[in-house]
C-alpha cells in the first residue's frame, strides 16, 4: 500500500521502478493521497470480505483503492464498507463506476440538478452503475451489520487526462444521453439483444441470473454480457461445469474477475510463451483476480464439486452486433483462435502443463477432471484417476 510516508521516501531516493515513478508524478495517485485513502497494489485476493480497510469519510465508513501493480491503469476498484446505519457523502464525478454488492443491504439515491431522486434497494449479489456525473448517495439499511461493495471505476483515466480534481468532482454538465431520469432506469428490468447482451442499469441478483450458451470459450460454458447506461465499462458473467476449464486468452489489463459460486478453483496468469512466469491464484466464493498487465494470458479452472460462476468487470467498447462487442480493452477476438488472428489459445495449442496441473488439482480436491474429450491425442495420465 502506498501512503504519504511512502511518497516521501520515494522522493528522497532516485525512483527505480515504473510504479515508484507513478507514485511521484501521477495526478491520479496525487488525488488518492489527498483523500488519505489506503492503496493496495495487488491483483489477486483470496477473499474480498476479509480485506482490511482504512477510514474513508467520503464513502461513509471504510475503504481502500485497489490498483494492479502496473503503470498503465485503465481502471481501478474501490473496496468500500459502509458502517451500520451509515451513509456516504453525496458526490458526483466525471468517471464511470460499476458497483457489485458483496454483503449487506441498503439503498442508493441518484439525481441530477434539482430533478427528483430515484432510490433503489440492493442486497448482496446486486450490481448497478452510477450514471456518468449524476449525483448519488449510498445508505446502509442495517443498524447492526456493515455493507461492503466493490466499485470498478475509470478514475485513473479521468484524473490523468484532465489533471484537475476540481473539474472531475465539481463539473455540473449533465449527460442526458446517459441518464434521462426514466422511472424504470433502476427498476431491475432489462432488455436482451444480440443473443446474450443484457442491457440494464440495475441487476438485483447476479449470482442467480440466467445465462446463455457461449460455445466459443470452451468446455460447455454459459454466459451473459452487460451494457449499462452507455458505459465504456463493460462486464459479463460466465459459468462452467465441474471438472472443466475455459480456454486461455489475452487482452488488456484491468479486467476484475469476482468468484460468485464454486467451492474450489484457480486462475493462471502468464506472459511468456513457455509459461515460465506463470502465477497460480487459488479462488473460492469472494475471491478476485485482476488481469495484471497488457497482453497477459489468463485462464480459469473449476476443480470443485459445483459449477463455477464469475463476474468480470472492465473497460472496453460495445456495440449492438456481437462482433463489435469487446468486453475489455483490447479484447476484440477474445473468443477467436490466435490461428485466425484472435486472442484465444485453443485447447490443442495450449502448453501440456496446463492439463497436467489441472488434473492434479482436481484429484487434490476430490473432483473428477472432465477434459480429456478435448485432447484425443493425449491418452496418458500424469495422475491416478479413480471413479
Amino acid at each position: 500500500m502506498a501512503t504519504d510516508s511512502d511518497r516521501d521516501i520515494v522522493r528522497a531516493t532516485e525512483p527505480t521502478t515504473e510504479l515508484e515513478r507513478l507514485i511521484i508524478n501521477d495526478p491520479y495517485r496525487g488525488w488518492l493521497a489527498s483523500e488519505g485513502v489506503e492503496i493496495i497494489d495487488e491483483f489477486a485476493f483470496e477473499d474480498l470480505h476479509t480485506v482490511e480497510l482504512g477510514p474513508w469519510a467520503r464513502k461513509g465508513g471504510k475503504g481502500s483503492v485497489i490498483n494492479i501493480p502496473y503503470p498503465m491503469l485503465i481502471n481501478d476498484s474501490q473496496l468500500i464498507e459502509i458502517s451500520p446505519g451509515g451513509k456516504s457523502e453525496p458526490e458526483h464525478h466525471l468517471y464511470e463506476e460499476v458497483v457489485y454488492v458483496l454483503s449487506g443491504r441498503g439503498a442508493t439515491s441518484v439525481w441530477v440538478e434539482d430533478g427528483p431522486k430515484q432510490t433503489f434497494e440492493w442486497t448482496g449479489g446486486s450490481m448497478f452503475t452510477i450514471p456518468l456525473n449524476a449525483w448519488y448517495q449510498n445508505f446502509n439499511a442495517s443498524g447492526d451489520e456493515p455493507a461492503r461493495y466493490l466499485a470498478v471505476t475509470t478514475a485513473p483515466v479521468a484524473l490523468r487526462t484532465y489533471n484537475d480534481p476540481e473539474f472531475i468532482f465539481n463539473n455540473n454538465f449533465i449527460f442526458k444521453g446517459r441518464y434521462g431520469q426514466e422511472e424504470t432506469f433502476f427498476s431491475g428490468s432489462g432488455k436482451l439483444f444480440s443473443g446474450r447482451v443484457w442491457q440494464a442499469s440495475f441487476l438485483p441478483n447476479v449470482p442467480d441470473m440466467p445465462l446463455y450458451t457461449w460455445e466459443g470459450r470452451g468446455a460447455g460454458g454459459i454466459n451473459v454480457m452487460f451494457d449499462m447506461a452507455g458505459n465504456q465499462m463493460k462486464g459479463h458473467v460466465s459459468e462452467f461445469p465441474v471438472g472443466t476449464y475455459k480456454k486461455g486468452h489475452q487482452h488488456g489489463p484491468g479486467a476484475h474477475l469476482l468468484i460468485l459460486s464454486g467451492d474450489a478453483g484457480y486462475s493462471l496468469t502468464w506472459t511468456k510463451e513457455d509459461m515460465s512466469d506463470v502465477v497460480k491464484s487459488d479462488w473460492k466464493v469472494g475471491s478476485m483476480v485482476i488481469v495484471p498487465s497488457a497482453g497477459c494470458y489468463h485462464q480459469h479452472f473449476n476443480t470443485g464439486s459445483r459449477r463455477a460462476r464469475y463476474l468480470a468487470i472492465g473497460y472496453g467498447s460495445g456495440g449492438e452486433a456481437p462482433g463489435l462487442y469487446a468486453p475489455f480493452a483490447g479484447s476484440g477476438g477474445a473468443d477467436v483462435s490466435q490461428k485466425d488472428g484472435g486472442m484465444q489459445v485453443e485447447y490443442e495449442d495450449e502448453n501440456p502443463i496446463v492439463l497436467d496441473m489441472f488434473e492434479e488439482e482436481c484429484i487434490k480436491h476430490g473432483a473428477m477432471p472432465d477434459m480429456r474429450r478435448y485432447f484425443p491425442a493425449r491418452s496418458e495420465y500424469k495422475v491416478t484417476l479413480s471413479n
